[in-house]
């Protein structure tokens, strides 16, 4: 298990929480708590060992297509594509953009 913690520029801001998937589904899960600022702070815990520069690369690509939000992003990845990745995280932002 690797423990991973990243930090982006926001420049978004939404309220409320989030969550997607289920980590017992041998897949992943992603709880987003909104808060007020500048920075999205995520917390990766991860069974794939070496893994930093794929999520560097995928909130990258996020933070290009639609910016990052302001909060909390937690995920519980069991070895999760980068695919399912991207679809939870973008489900948690969906839901509380709506909130």
């Amino acid at each position: 298990m690797e423990h991973i913690t990243l930090s982006f520029p926001a420049s978004r801001t939404f309220s409320g929480k989030a969550l997607a998937g289920v980590v017992g589904s041998g897949d992943m899960e992603v709880l987003f708590t909104a808060s007020e600022g500048d920075t999205l702070s995520i917390d990766i815990t991860t069974s794939v060992d070496n893994s930093t520069r794929r999520w560097n690369a995928l909130f990258d690509r996020l933070n290009l297509t639609n910016g990052l939000p302001a909060g909390t992003l937690i995920i519980h990845d069991f070895g999760a594509t980068p695919g399912v990745a991207r679809i939870r995280i973008e489900q948690v932002f969906e839901e509380v953009s709506h909130a």
